[in-house]
């Protein structure tokens, strides 16, 4: 049994919430809280949704989770007036100019459709629970080891790309699992996506669960429901999910979830952290395996296969499009790394409730973006006249459009480098500096600040992993062993989901981040100037054998390839 088992035997990790509001009453420090409950207490509160603050003592990260992606306008404002006055950094980390983009007071949208918000206290955390609670929020199991936030398609219910609205089965399964002490103790994090719509948003290929639509005749009668794939998953040792020989009707959908994860509890590893993710019980047992156990912890006699929906993976909803309701429009907004202010995610909010329908909600994507529904078209003008549209603008360029980014070194206790403002202004200035074909509304661009892979970089056009550089520059030293080192990235090329689905080829190791821009002019170069007719980039990419765009980046007037990860590098090289 590895130490976080340790630590989750000693006390069941959802007891903690009842600690936080203890502590917040009496005031407790980080020091105090450690010296009261012990190290295993930081693992415990991610069952709170909490997060020690990288090197910010006495701070936390906190994550709301937001089925599908779904919020009221009601919800949507109450989290962000939560940021905008809780979330502020101290004067002595720069308080309301700690960042010299967003200044203080935001939140960042996540891949899985969180939000998170920085600089919380332990003071606050009972006040914005009451707030939560009145609106039906929550932040219980945003982390830790159970089952996290469910994904979904952001435009459930709004188009006819879907077979069905599967929200009410998002909804259905995380209240079951919310709170469930027999399965808030798992291996690892359990992450599951949910839709019924044919394009995947949901990205069922990268979750431990992924349910996508199907239909099937059963009895003589056409019924509804899902195909099911399994052991999915990204950072070290990515996976795409296996299909099972399953269909599973919209009513059985907690049943089978609940099998999946009692065999995750009872199959999964826990000894090794690093290999105990629900993907590897997968690919040790084998898909076939794996599905009779689930069967076997099933108390629902499932059908087999019937005929799959899915069609692709689109996973972009920028942009004014049609619903399917006779003179609606949703309107995603272009949020570059998923950060805005807490004050214009609450303005968003008040334009979906001050434009919309009475059925207007406020939608997040796995792509970080933000969308307002059930606009009448004659309102349209006015939701883009407001300030906030003006800003997370629905037609972006390209760069700007496909941007992600992770949370990186300004706040994770894992990011190497910094990703949210880098990853701003690097999309802002592809899009002035490069020319692209006009038929290519989005280049997928993803930095993780770490191996985590919480940006999802194996599945971009263009994916970074952030690492420390060391580079050939001795007037440039920055430690006693006399190397340069700089923050820098792994580059990667030619990733996506969808019926062509693979992983990104990491072509070039250790790219100083000053580089990378102009690598990319030299690639953007050389894919405009040879693509096939429609070929997308990362198609492009695929096709073009590694060596080749190993050389086309090393064309550039940059040090492409002159860094090295700096815990290769020892004293004297």
């Amino acid at each position: 049994m590895n130490t976080v088992e340790r630590w989750k035997q000693e006390k069941h990790p959802l007891a903690v919430i009842e600690d936080v509001k203890r502590y917040a009453e009496e005031g407790l420090s980080f020091e105090e809280i450690e010296t009261e409950a012990g190290d295993g207490e930081w693992e415990r509160l991610k069952w709170a949704g909490m997060y020690a603050h990288g090197n910010h003592d006495d701070y936390f990260m906190m994550r709301t989770k937001v089925p599908g992606g779904h919020l009221t306008p009601e919800q949507a404002e109450v989290i962000g007036e939560v940021a905008a006055e809780f979330a502020t950094a101290p004067e002595e980390f720069g308080g309301a100019e700690q960042n010299d983009i967003w200044g203080d007071g935001f939140l960042d949208i996540t891949t899985r459709q969180d939000i998170q918000t920085h600089w919380i206290e332990i003071e606050d955390v009972p006040e914005i629970w009451a707030r939560y609670d009145e609106v039906g929020l929550t932040t219980i199991q945003g982390c830790g080891d159970s089952a996290r936030n469910v994904l979904g398609c952001p435009a459930a219910g709004l188009t006819d790309h879907e077979a069905f609205d599967a929200q009410p089965v998002i909804e259905a399964v995380s209240e079951f699992f919310t709170e469930n002490r027999e399965y808030a103790n798992l291996p690892r994090k359990f992450k599951m996506t949910i839709t019924g719509c044919r394009h995947d948003c949901g990205q069922s290929q990268i979750n431990d669960v992924g349910l996508v639509p199907a239909h099937k005749a059963v009895d003589g009668r056409e019924y509804y429901g899902f195909h099911a794939r399994v052991g999915g998953g990204l950072s070290d040792g990515p996976r795409m999910a296996s299909p099972l020989d399953v269909f599973v009707p919209p009513e059985d959908t907690v049943e089978f979830a609940r099998a999946v994860a009692q065999t995750f509890k009872e199959l999964g590893d826990r000894t090794n952290r690093g290999v105990c993710r629900m993907r590897y019980l997968v690919e040790q047992m084998g898909p076939e395996a794996f599905e009779e156990a689930v069967r076997d912890r099933c108390s629902i006699d499932l059908p087999g296969r019937g005929t799959d929906l899915t069609e692709g993976y689109t996973g972009d909803h920028v942009g004014v499009h049609d619903q399917k309701h006779d003179g609606l429009k949703y309107v995603g907004f272009n949020v570059i790394a998923g950060r805005m202010g807490g004050e214009e995610f609450a303005a968003a909010a008040r334009a979906a409730e001050q434009y919309g329908t009475d059925d207007a909600s406020v939608r997040l994507a796995t792509d970080q973006n933000v969308l307002v529904t059930h606009v009448p078209t004659e309102n349209v003008g006015n939701v883009l006249d407001e300030p906030v549209a003006r800003k997370y603008r629905p037609d972006p360029g390209p760069f700007s459009r496909g941007a992600v980014g992770c949370t990186g070194s300004e706040f994770c206790n894992y990011g190497i480098i910094e990703t949210k403002n880098r990853v701003r202004r690097w999309a802002k200035a592809l899009d002035r500096r490069i020319d692209t074909p006009e038929d290519l509304e989005v280049v997928r661009m993803h930095m993780s600040g770490c191996s985590a892979s919480c940006a999802q970089p194996q599945i971009a056009d263009i994916g970074f992993r952030g690492e420390t550089v060391a580079i050939d520059d001795p007037e440039g030293t920055t430690n006693e062993e006399g190397d340069n080192i700089v923050e820098g990235m792994d580059f990667g090329l030619g990733g996506s989901l969808g019926v062509d689905n693979e992983f990104i080829d990491w072509v070039e190791h250790a790219v100083p981040a000053d580089a990378v821009i102009p690598a990319l002019e030299k690639l953007f170069d050389a894919y405009t100037s040879e693509r096939a007719d429609d070929e997308r980039f990362y198609e492009w990419c695929r096709r073009v054998d590694n060596d080749r765009l190993r050389e086309v980046m090393r064309r550039a007037d940059a040090d492409v390839a002159g860094g090295v990860p700096h815990g290769e590098v020892t004293s004297g090289d």
